[in-house]
């Protein structure tokens, strides 16, 4: 029910209820006013009657009283007069004449109690007011009544009964009454017209402001209400439209300030929900921030890409998906992870991106791949999926002007329309991934460098420190046994000093070739220092051990390195230890092989010797 129509059913209501009251109060007071009015009129009559009746006993005229009380009947307002004699006046002057009625009961009740009594009675001919008023005898004024009567002062002579017709009073009572209420009728409702008038400027703006609020609500704050009159509604009106202005102005600029930073078109500012479009773009903002605060402090670049997955997978509910990594040295595509699963094999895409990188659109052009709006747009896409058909749509993750990763989203044809609204959103998360990635890439690379040998390209002494922990850790773990190889080139300085230094480092670098190969890719391979090296077999005994040893030995041996004008072969001598069973300390286990080593070059060389602790003294302990 709207505000208008409560006012005045609420006015209406109010005003004929007062209607009704004011014309019962009219009709009480009238019917009071005219019983007061009879009731006088009623003495009067009465007063006039004792008065002639003493003046025809004085006068000896008393006989003809008669013609004088229907005289009286003829009065107007009067209808009938009878006189009744009380017991004092019959038993002194006898029952009267004629005329002068019996009592009845009640005015046997007047006479008895000398008290006056006056009834309203209703009859065919409409309503009669009847009083019946008793004359008691008074010793006082003039005439005396005690001087024509043998009574005692106080006595009842007789009583009157004088019937007073209402019908002309309570008719004009009614006509009074019912013009009243027709005035206060007719005021009531020019009343609630004025009142209509009134109020219709506060109910046409009433329910202008509702619209404006709901469309408020809805998110569209483009609404504004007609100015009436410049009184408080107006003055209302007025500011009430600055603020829409202003939310207008100041959530759109939010909006397509954030919408640039986002890079996402800003819907027009009356379609959709404004605001809450708004209010979703700054708080993907923020989770961005948060998201790129974490992947800053990550250490590496396996963590970022796993934060990234998480967000695909949590935040935006996308399962199919691939991430790949772009070698631009080798022009190769890795999958870091493919459907939420790190390092899992390529599924979604034709695997000759994996051996050539520029097959990919995405990383030939620089350009997003939108299989959704454009099907087939990349030849390389491949639906893997069971049962129903599948789109994608590729995004780069660009670094310093090259695409360093792909991200790839699979969906369902249902999904599609979801998924394109949630890409500028995606997008944001991968340009804040992509200098962190960068970064970590860099960082890595140069741990690496700083971890490896730079002429041999095997890893250095450095990483052996760093990797220790770890490595013994794993050990403990697993409860699985690793062995330590020390080796050392025989007479390598001769080779330096006979052919020089870029002979040395070819047969350095031909030895780490060949210790490369002879181990397994789990095994480590480290230049421990000039010419000797260290290698760690893991999961692998003492007794193993030594037979990797004797190969990595024999094939040294029988190894040809081409010099200028000559070959050269050169042979090597290699010390073993076992950890946890000779030692449960790493750099004992390392000084242990080392003591082997020292045994097998003092053996005469080019042979392999297995720690034993007889080997470990006093002076071997100094050195």
């Amino acid at each position: 029910m709207t505000l208008n129509t409560k006012t005045l059913l609420f006015f209406s209501a109010l005003m004929g209820f007062l209607v009704l009251l004011l014309a019962a109060i009219s009709l009480y007071s009238f019917r009071q006013f005219s019983l007061y009015t009879a009731e006088h009129h009623a003495r009067s009559v009465a007063e006039t009657i004792k008065v002639g009746l003493t003046e025809s006993m004085v006068n000896g005229t008393i006989g003809k009283r008669s013609e004088f009380l229907d005289r009286l009947a003829d009065v107007p307002g009067v209808q009938n007069v009878r006189m009744m004699r009380g017991p004092a006046v019959v038993k002194q002057f006898g029952p009267g004449l004629a005329q002068d009625h019996q009592a009845d009961g009640i005015e046997s009740q007047v006479i008895s109690r000398g008290e006056a009594r006056f009834d309203v009675l209703e009859k065919e001919g409409g309503s009669i007011f009847r009083a019946i008023i008793p004359y008691i005898a008074t010793g006082h004024g003039t005439p005396n009544c005690l001087q024509c009567h043998t009574v005692s002062n106080g006595t009842v002579l007789g009583a009157i009964s004088i019937d007073i017709p209402l019908t002309d009073v309570k008719r004009q009572a009614i006509t009074a009454t019912a013009m009243v209420s027709l005035s206060v009728f007719l005021a009531a409702l020019l009343t609630l017209l004025v009142l209509r008038w009134q109020l219709r400027p506060l109910v046409e703006t009433a329910g202008a402001v509702k619209t404006v609020v709901t469309q408020a609500i809805g998110g569209a704050f483009h609404g504004r209400i007609k100015q009436r009159g410049s009184d408080e509604i107006g003055v209302i009106t007025g500011q009430l439209n600055q603020l829409m202005e202003f939310l207008e102005e100041g959530i759109g600029t939010i909006g397509r300030r954030v919408s640039e930073l986002m890079g996402h078109h800003h819907r027009p500012l009356n379609v959709g929900n404004q605001l809450v479009t708004t209010t979703e773009m700054v708080e993907g903002l923020v989770e961005v921030s948060r998201y790129k605060q974490a992947i800053e402090e990550d250490q590496t670049k396996l963590e970022v890409y796993q934060r990234l997955v998480n967000v695909l997978n949590d935040k935006y509910d996308f399962h199919q998906f691939s991430i790949y990594e772009v070698a631009a040295s080798k022009n190769r595509m890795a999958p870091v992870a493919v459907d939420g699963e790190i390092n899992a094999p390529c599924r979604w895409c034709d695997s000759q991106i994996l051996i050539d990188a520029n097959s990919c659109r995405v990383k030939r052009t620089g350009h997003e791949a939108n299989g959704i709006d454009s099907p087939g747009i990349c030849t390389m896409f491949r639906d893997e999926g069971e049962g129903e058909k599948h789109l994608h749509l590729c995004m780069p993750i660009t670094q310093s002007g090259t695409v360093g990763c792909v991200v790839q989203i699979v969906v369902s044809l249902e999904e599609a329309p979801l998924a394109k609204f949630m890409i500028p959103f995606i997008a944001v998360y991968l340009r804040e991934t992509a200098p962190v990635l960068e970064a970590k890439r860099l960082m890595e690379h140069l741990r690496e460098s700083s971890l490896r040998d730079a002429m041999t390209g095997l890893y250095n002494r450095r990483f052996l420190e760093e990797y220790t922990a770890t490595l013994v850790a794993t050990s403990q773990r697993r409860q699985s046994p690793f062995s330590v190889l020390m080796l050392d080139l025989d007479y390598f300085k001769k080779v330096n000093d006979t052919f020089g230094h870029e002979a040395g480092d070819k047969v350095l670098k031909t030895l780490a070739e060949t210790l490369v190969k002879s181990v397994r890719t789990s095994d480590m391979v480290i230049r421990y220092g000039g010419e000797e090296f260290l290698i760690v077999l893991l999961d692998t005994s003492g007794e193993i051990a030594m037979n990797v040893a004797e190969k990595i030995r024999a094939k040294v041996e029988e190894t040809k390195i081409s010099l200028p004008g000559m070959i050269l072969q050169k042979t090597i001598s290699i010390g073993v230890s076992e950890f946890p069973s000779d030692t449960d300390t790493f750099w004992q286990v390392v000084k242990f092989a080392d003591v082997a080593l020292y045994e097998a070059k003092s053996q005469g060389r080019n042979r392999v010797i297995r720690f034993i602790p007889s080997m470990w003294t006093t002076e071997t302990g100094k050195s």
